[in-house]
């Protein structure tokens, strides 16, 4: 069969039979039924998951050259050769929701947040820097495919010249990454780590001073040599804030009351919150042996003290771990209370737990306005399992998960 040409395709009368291709079997050119020279390709076939014939659209001519055409028309004819309908692929894409680009995405949480501001200049600048530094490099990605790479190559040429400008950009990259986490248009926030594909900015090199904390890997020794005795409720204490990486007031006014040994769940109330929130902690199988060790001490307290029966002092923890720091002869064990929540923290990251997983264990604030808006759970059930595993981790044995004899 001798291949169309643009000759007599052009030539084409209104309402005329249909042209065959003649490069591409059923491929055919269906004259327009007003307009000389012009009309629609279409691909005849029989689907090979129906057994029907089916005409599937290709475009119009002369907008869909011969050549396009045909290369279009071949891809179609080898998906069928594998006992696929082109027809259905297309119906199944069209049907998935589409992906925003990063400027789409942006144009719309901005639009979202703008009524919330009332500073219009503030919602001006907003758009307006990513307009200027993201677009152009960036926009037009689509969400899932946006690599730290591509964040890095935004910053890089104003990170350390432009060092605050650095910093609202990449405040607001991570703000429409987080509504595209939340909508589950991607996986995972770049911006979250694409601090290692830069350089340290001037003036930030010296780094904040955190309180002491003992390196992750030496906390199963210290747990099992030195918060085994029983009936030492400081040793209790300390023993249950690292299991469930709390804070020490949190712990020592804990109550009765906020135990569900049926759910395993220990709800920490707001006013004891740093962040006036209620918290939610899974109890691990280590953590609620614990706490059934403790039973029957006092009605109210689970940890009251020994003399008063009132909630021990934040004193009591300092001084047992000083004395145990006096007594140790392993380097690296200088820790305080609050250290072990670093201590799991870094833990965490090293075992490649989300980050999301580890902030909401640690009852951490979500700074950014714009991300805590779209941070509505606490992910308790996805904590679950991360809990236990730092609970077999630092007190591996099940049966008898710190010695209570």
């Amino acid at each position: 069969m001798a291949l169309l040409t643009d000759t007599k395709a052009r030539s084409v009368k209104p309402g005329g039979a249909p042209l065959a291709h003649g490069g591409v079997t059923g491929l055919a050119l269906h004259p327009s039924p007003s307009t000389k020279g012009q009309g629609k390709w279409v691909l005849r076939y029989v689907s090979p998951v129906t057994k029907k014939r089916r005409n599937a659209g290709l475009g119009s001519y002369p907008d869909v050259s011969l050549a396009e055409v045909a290369r279009q028309a071949r891809f179609m004819r080898e998906q069928i050769a594998h006992g696929k309908d082109p027809l259905e692929i297309k119906a199944n894409e069209s049907a998935k929701p589409r992906i925003p680009s990063l400027d789409e995405a942006a144009k719309t949480l901005h639009k979202e947040l703008a009524p919330g501001w009332k500073n219009s200049k503030h919602a001006k600048q907003w758009i307006n820097t990513l307009t200027e530094y993201a677009f152009p490099l960036i926009g037009s990605i689509p969400l899932d495919q946006i690599q730290p790479r591509h964040i890095a190559d935004v910053l890089r040429p104003i990170w350390l010249e432009k060092a605050e400008t650095a910093g609202r950009v990449k405040q607001r990259l991570h703000a429409v990454m987080a509504w595209g986490w939340a909508h589950g248009f991607c996986l995972s926030n770049p911006v979250d780590v694409v601090g290692h594909l830069l350089p340290i900015q001037p003036g930030k090199t010296a780094r904040t001073q955190h309180q002491p904390a003992m390196p992750w890997v030496l906390i199963p020794t210290f747990m099992a040599e030195h918060l085994s005795p029983s009936f030492d409720v400081s040793r209790q204490v300390l023993a249950f804030l690292i299991l469930t990486a709390a804070r020490s007031g949190e712990v020592r006014h804990m109550t009765w009351s906020e135990v569900d040994f049926k759910t395993k769940l220990w709800t920490v109330p707001a006013e004891r919150m740093k962040a006036r929130q209620i918290h939610r902690v899974p109890l691990s199988k280590q953590a609620v042996a614990l706490l059934r060790h403790q039973e029957g001490q006092h009605k109210t307290l689970v940890f009251p003290s020994v003399r008063d029966r009132t909630p021990l002092s934040d004193m009591t923890l300092t001084a047992l771990l000083r004395r145990e720091e006096a007594v140790s002869d392993v380097p690296g064990r200088k820790a305080t209370a609050h250290g072990f929540r670093s201590s799991f923290r870094d833990w965490c990251s090293e075992k490649g737990y989300a980050r999301d997983l580890a902030e909401r264990s640690l009852a951490h604030a979500v700074q950014n306005k714009v991300e805590a808006a779209y941070h509505r759970t606490d992910l308790l059930e996805q904590r679950r399992p991360m809990m236990q595993a730092w609970a077999d981790f630092i007190a591996p044995s099940t049966a008898a998960p710190i010695n209570l004899k």
